[in-house]
């Protein structure tokens, strides 16, 4: 019997004890799994732009990106719900000539009750004091300096990340202006009596509040990302949450993620998937989602919420990833965080809209509990049509890819640690044992037991039949390569219990 040493040398005469450790066998230490936050930072932000930076905290975030960032407001909600991640962030800067956008408010008095004006900017509540008495000048001032010493919570164990934007008032109108110019800023959602009356949340009398528009306007011009890619090198980051939803952000980052050339082509095989989110219409929805067909990313859809878009996709992701990374093949529907608020009632897609036109177009879908929480339905990716154009749900579960990468990476494992330096012959060679020789049976054997230590996990099945289908051959032109053909039958979701009621009367 041969045993195969790496660095113990065979001629010594120096008695007498040698040990060499051999950790081909002992290694279990799973994959990293990061997240890396995409977004807009701001002047006065300590970060350098186009540099990938580790966040330790929700408070580091708004050192690095600024105090009111949209970067800033994307890390205090995904640490919110994703505490245990290890994040990080891109920050990329304004594009140069970018116009930032505006809103207004239009305030008419005076006030002929006390009370309180709910108003809720980019979803956090900002209570205004209104006394009996005031004019629409006084109201208008007390509006724009609530806003500007607003800290950005949504909830209470938020981190101050400021508000997306700033107020000026003059002769009783408010103007809003975003903090980050460009595109992103035409989502800062402006509204009044968010909770109803229900809540007391009802305008003083004698006061009115004219919002010009429910969500900012005027804003153009996104910063390019395809430099700020660049520089991440072969960093992994499995969970790539973006700010942006223009066609030129998700241009690049699939090209970034392609199966051809990018992280999940076979010379790289770094992997990863992206989240956005798209306020508009069902039927807007639907087309956005169908034209982007891409299986590495999720956009999530809805209407008329307070909380901006770079807020949804972060809740989302970190809702998402937690539970993915845990176990990627494990649902993630019926989860829920915290921090978002919800669409009111009527603006909400019915079920009948979230699965013809949203699930069938690459729309995830959500729906709000009693509570007002939202809550994942179906989290899925944009990919619905193959190249021919025919529907094609491959990868449509967030899920597949997910246990696809931590396969993947098992069986990465299992190769580069056992084979790493090993010759290799054909079957049916004499070999001694322990020669560190290999064969295409013996890689074979090895796959097939890997398999089952998957199969008993819960992430793939019908271990019988894989073994029946995989091919390990040695390649016909290339005496050092092997080929295999892996027939591997993932494990699936229980997603619909349909039941028929045959009920009886006696």
């Amino acid at each position: 019997m041969t045993v195969p040493f790496n660095t113990t040398p065979s001629n010594l005469r120096v008695p007498l004890f040698y040990a060499e450790l051999d950790p081909s066998h002992a290694n279990t230490e799973p994959q990293a799994q990061n997240t890396l936050l995409i977004g807009q930072m701001l002047g006065g932000g300590t970060w350098t732009p186009n540099l990938p930076v580790r966040v330790p905290s929700p408070g580091a975030a708004i050192t690095g990106a600024g105090f009111g960032s949209i970067l800033a407001a994307m890390a205090a909600m995904y640490m919110l719900n994703d505490p245990s991640a290890a994040v990080y962030a891109l920050p990329v800067s304004d594009a140069g000539g970018a116009t930032a956008a505006t809103d207004t408010i239009t305030i008419t008095g005076p006030a002929t009750q006390s009370g309180t004006l709910a108003l809720y900017v980019a979803g956090v509540s900002i209570p205004v004091a209104v006394t009996y008495g005031d004019t629409a000048t006084t109201i208008a001032t007390n509006i724009a300096a609530a806003i500007n010493a607003s800290t950005g919570q949504a909830v209470s164990t938020m981190a101050n990340c400021g508000l997306p934007c700033t107020a000026t008032s003059a002769a009783g109108v408010v103007t809003l202006t975003a903090r980050n110019a460009g595109l992103c800023g035409n989502d800062i959602d402006v509204r009044l009596n968010y909770r109803g009356s229900a809540a007391g949340e009802a305008t003083p009398a004698g006061v009115t509040a004219t919002i010009a528009t429910p969500q900012f306007t005027g804003g153009a011009t996104n910063p390019t990302i395809t430099t700020a890619l660049a520089a991440l090198a072969d960093h992994s980051y499995d969970f790539i949450v973006l700010a942006a939803n223009d066609s030129a952000t998700l241009n690049a980052v699939q090209a970034f993620l392609s199966d051809l050339a990018g992280r999940w082509s076979p010379l790289m095989q770094i992997y990863g998937g992206a989240w956005c989110a798209v306020r508009n219409t069902a039927g807007a929805l639907a087309t956005a989602g169908a034209a982007r067909n891409d299986q590495h990313l999720e956009m999530v859809g809805f209407y008329d919420s307070p909380s901006p878009i770079w807020w949804w996709a972060s809740y989302f992701a970190a809702i998402e990833a937690a539970s993915l990374r845990n176990d990627p093949a494990q649902p993630v529907q019926f989860l829920q965080g915290q921090g978002l608020l919800a669409p009111p009632l009527q603006s909400r897609f019915p079920l009948t809209v979230r699965n013809t036109t949203l699930l069938y177009a690459g729309i995830t879908t959500w729906t709000v509990s009693t509570s007002g929480v939202v809550t994942i339905e179906n989290a899925i990716t944009t990919y619905v049509t193959n190249a021919q154009g025919s529907p094609d749900n491959s990868y449509l579960e967030i899920e597949t890819l997910y246990t696809l990468m931590y396969v993947i990476r098992a069986l990465k494992s299992v190769v580069t640690t056992k084979y790493a330096r090993v010759k290799l012959a054909a079957d049916g060679t004499r070999l001694a044992p322990n020669s560190n020789v290999v064969t295409p049976s013996t890689i074979k054997a090895d796959i097939i037991a890997a398999y089952i230590a998957l199969e008993t996990a819960g992430f793939v099945q019908e271990s019988d039949v894989f073994s029946a289908n995989l091919i390990v051959e040695k390649d016909a032109t290339n005496p050092n390569r092997v080929n295999v053909l892996w027939p591997g039958i993932l494990i699936d979701q229980l997603r619909v219990f349909a039941t028929l009621i045959q009920f009886r009367l006696q």
